[in-house]
C-alpha cells in the first residue's frame, strides 16, 4: 500500500465560463468587427472575446497573464494579435492567435511594461507592434516565422512617445506611428533587416496624436489630436495636406477615426460624439451624441453598419443611412459591488455598482432592467422573499428599496447608518431587513407598507460590516466585521449570542444549510468553519495563495462552496473533505462576490473591473 504522503492529489478540473457580461471601453479600438463580419472581437480583463453579433455566442482565447492594452485582425481574417500590461521592467507579451481554431499559435516577447498598439501588414505577413512609454522602441515580427525581423526607437530624442499605428493598405513595407510632438512614416528594408523612419512635416502645428487611419490606396492618411482637429498628411511627401475644423473642434478630441469611400472619414470623440466629416472643412455632415466618450469605432464590411465602443462600457450599432444608435450590449463600467438571485429561480440576478442596480436575463445576458442614482454607489442588494421589492444599501447611507419589475423607488430609509450602509439582509418573512454599516453598527429595521421603522441597533463591532446572513427561521443572524469578529445575533432577544475572533478583516460568512456550523474568509486567506453553538474553530483551510477572499456562497445542500478573491480565481470546494474541486479562470479583476444560483445551474461570480462572468456549475441539486 501506497504511503499516505505519496497518494496522489486529487485531480482539480476546469470550471466551464458559459458566459461574460463585460466590455473594457478604455482599450483605444478595444472593438473591432472581424472580416467575416459575422463576429465581434473585443478585450475585458486578461481575455480576447469573440462573440457572433446574431447568436450572442462567445469564444474565448485566454493566454494574457495581465490586462490586454491593445487588439488588432489581419485583413484576411486568419490571425488575431493582442498585446497586454505587465509591472514595470517586466515582458510585455503580443499574443498570435488562430482566429478559425481559437487558439494560441505564439507568443512573442520583447517589450517591457506594455504594448500600446499592433498592426498587420496587408497580406499578414508581418506584424508591427509598439512599445509603451517605458519600452518606446517599434518591432516587426515576421507572422509565418513567428519571430521578430528588427526593430528601432519609436520616435526621436527631442519629442514624446509614440502611441498608435497604422499599416499600409496596399504596400508590405510601409506604416505610419504617432503620438505625442510625432508623427513618422517608416520603411522596411527585407534584405538589411532595418526600418527607416521619416518625420512628417506638420508646419507650425504641434500636436498629440490620438488615432490614425489610412485611406484605401494609401494616397492619404489622417491625424485625429486631443485638440478635436483632423490631421491629413500624404505618405509619399510626408507633407501636410490639410487640417479641420477651424472652428468647433470636437471636445475631448478625436479618439477614434475611419476612411470610408468616396474620401469621407468617420470620426469618434472624447465628448461621445461620433460623427461623418469630408476633408477639408471636416465639419460633421452627419453626428450623434453617446453616453461615454468614443474610444472604438468598427466598420462591418464596407461599412453599411457599424460599431461604437465607449468608455461607459457600452457598445451600440449604427446604420449610414439614418445615423441612429441602437445599444447591443452594455455592462457595469466600474466595479461590481454585489450580486443576488431571486428566491427560486435562476432565471434572472440583479447585481450593483458605482450609480446603479441592473436586473439580467440569465440565459441571455440581456439587461432587462437598470435603476440609477447619480454620484452614489450601491453597496449591496438583496430581493425580498416574495420578490416584490430590491432592497439596497448606499455609500450615502441610506437604504432604498425599488420594485423589481419598473424599478420605480418604493421607500428609502434615510440615515440608516452614519458612514454608508455596507451590508444588508431580508428576513423570509418579508418583515425585517437587517443592515450593517462603515461605523460597524447592524441595525434591525421593522418593515410593512406603509412604514419602516427601527427596532434596534446592535452596537459591537468596532469597523464597517461586510456580510449579514439570516437564519431560515429568522430567529438568528450573523454578521462579519472588518473588525476581526463575526458575530452571531439573536433576532428575538435582539443580543448577541456568540463572538468569533480571527486575526483577519471578515469579508464573507456563510450558513452551512443545517445551521450548526458557519464557514468565514477574509484577508487572511483562509477559510474556517465554526459552531454556531459556541463560536469555537472546527478547521481552518489555506484559501488562497495570494490576496484576500472576498466572495462565498454555500450550495442549497451543503455538500460544495464556491470562493474567490484577490488572486482572480473561482474556486469550488467540496465542504466536508475541504478539498478543493474545480478551478475557474477567467476574470482579471480581484472578485468582490459570488453567487450559486438556486436549482445549482450556475455559478456567477462579479469583480472589480466591472465584469460579470456566469460559469456552468461542476455538481447537480
Amino acid at each position: 500500500m501506497a504511503d499516505a504522503d505519496t497518494l496522489p492529489e486529487p485531480e482539480v478540473l476546469g470550471l466551464e465560463l458559459q458566459a461574460v457580461i463585460g466590455f473594457n471601453g478604455h482599450v483605444p479600438s478595444g472593438l473591432i468587427c472581424h472580416p467575416d463580419q459575422e463576429h465581434l472581437v473585443y478585450p475585458l480583463g486578461c481575455t480576447v472575446l469573440i462573440e457572433s453579433i446574431n447568436t450572442k455566442k462567445q469564444y474565448f482565447l485566454h493566454g494574457h497573464g495581465n490586462n490586454v492594452s491593445c487588439v488588432t485582425i489581419s485583413l484576411n481574417g486568419a490571425y488575431v494579435a493582442s498585446g497586454q500590461v505587465t509591472f514595470m521592467g517586466f515582458k510585455a507579451d503580443v499574443i498570435l492567435w488562430d482566429y478559425a481554431k481559437k487558439e494560441l499559435i505564439a507568443r512573442l516577447s520583447l517589450h517591457k511594461g506594455k504594448i500600446e498598439a499592433l498592426a498587420f501588414s496587408p497580406n499578414s505577413k508581418y506584424l508591427v507592434s509598439l512599445g509603451g512609454p517605458d519600452d518606446g522602441s517599434v518591432v516587426v515580427w515576421s507572422v509565418t516565422k513567428r519571430d521578430a525581423i528588427c526593430g528601432s526607437p519609436a520616435a526621436g530624442f527631442n519629442v514624446g512617445n509614440a502611441t498608435t499605428i497604422i499599416y499600409s493598405n496596399c504596400r508590405e513595407e510601409m506604416f505610419v506611428t504617432a503620438g505625442n510632438g510625432t508623427i513618422r512614416v517608416w520603411e522596411l528594408d527585407l534584405p538589411n533587416r532595418k526600418i527607416r523612419p521619416t518625420e512628417c512635416q506638420t508646419r507650425q502645428l504641434k500636436r498629440v496624436v490620438l488615432s490614425i487611419a489610412m485611406a484605401e490606396d494609401d494616397s492619404f492618411f489622417y491625424i485625429g489630436t486631443t485638440t478635436g482637429d483632423i490631421l491629413k498628411l500624404n505618405p509619399r511627401t510626408k507633407l501636410l495636406a490639410d487640417t479641420g475644423p477651424v472652428k468647433d473642434k470636437f471636445s475631448g478630441g478625436v479618439t477614434t477615426i475611419k476612411c470610408l469611400k468616396m474620401g469621407s472619414v468617420l470620426i469618434g470623440s472624447g465628448a461621445g460624439v461620433v460623427a461623418l466629416c469630408k476633408s477639408p472643412s471636416y465639419k460633421p455632415i452627419k453626428k450623434i451624441q453617446l453616453q461615454g466618450g468614443v474610444t472604438s469605432v468598427a466598420l462591418r464590411g464596407q461599412g453599411h453598419q457599424f460599431f461604437v465602443g465607449t468608455e461607459a462600457a457600452h457598445i451600440y450599432c449604427l446604420s449610414y443611412t439614418d445615423f441612429k444608435a441602437e445599444l447591443i450590449a452594455t455592462c457595469h463600467s466600474g466595479a461590481v459591488q454585489d450580486i443576488v438571485f431571486p428566491f427560486g429561480t435562476a432565471d434572472l440576478f440583479a447585481t450593483c455598482s458605482k450609480e446603479d442596480i441592473r436586473v439580467w436575463h440569465t440565459s441571455s445576458n440581456r439587461e432587462l432592467l437598470r435603476i440609477t442614482v447619480p454620484n452614489m454607489t450601491c453597496c449591496a442588494i438583496d430581493f425580498m422573499r416574495d420578490g416584490k421589492s430590491i432592497i439596497s444599501a448606499w455609500n450615502d447611507g441610506k437604504i432604498r428599496a425599488f420594485t423589481p419589475e419598473t424599478g420605480r423607488l418604493m421607500y428609502v430609509i434615510n440615515n440608516a447608518h452614519s458612514i454608508g450602509v455596507t451590508a444588508i439582509a431580508t428576513t423570509s418573512d418579508c418583515r425585517r431587513i437587517i443592515s450593517g454599516g462603515g461605523e460597524g453598527q447592524v441595525r434591525v429595521w421593522e418593515i410593512s407598507p406603509q412604514s419602516q421603522k427601527l427596532e434596534e441597533a446592535l452596537k459591537e463591532h468596532k469597523s464597517s460590516v461586510s456580510c449579514i446572513k439570516v437564519k431560515k427561521n429568522n430567529e438568528e443572524c450573523v454578521t462579519a466585521s472588518t473588525d476581526g469578529t463575526c458575530i452571531i445575533w439573536d433576532l428575538v432577544r435582539l443580543k448577541r449570542n456568540q463572538m468569533i475572533l480571527a486575526n483577519t478583516l471578515f469579508q464573507c460568512v456563510c450558513y452551512h444549510p443545517e445551521e450548526f456550523q458557519i464557514i468565514t474568509s477574509g484577508t487572511d486567506r483562509k477559510i474556517g468553519y465554526w459552531e454556531v453553538f459556541d463560536g469555537t474553530v472546527i478547521r481552518e483551510l489555506e484559501g488562497s495563495l495570494s490576496g484576500s477572499i472576498n466572495g462565498m456562497d454555500i450550495s442549497s445542500e451543503g455538500v460544495h462552496f464556491v470562493t474567490g478573491g484577490d488572486d482572480h480565481l473561482v474556486k469550488v470546494w467540496n465542504y466536508s473533505d475541504g478539498e478543493v474541486t474545480h478551478v475557474g479562470v477567467g476574470h482579471s479583476g480581484n472578485i468582490i462576490r459570488m453567487k450559486i444560483s438556486p436549482n445549482n445551474e450556475h455559478i456567477v461570480s462579479v469583480s472589480a473591473d466591472g465584469a460579470i462572468l456566469r460559469w456552468k456549475c461542476p455538481f447537480t441539486s
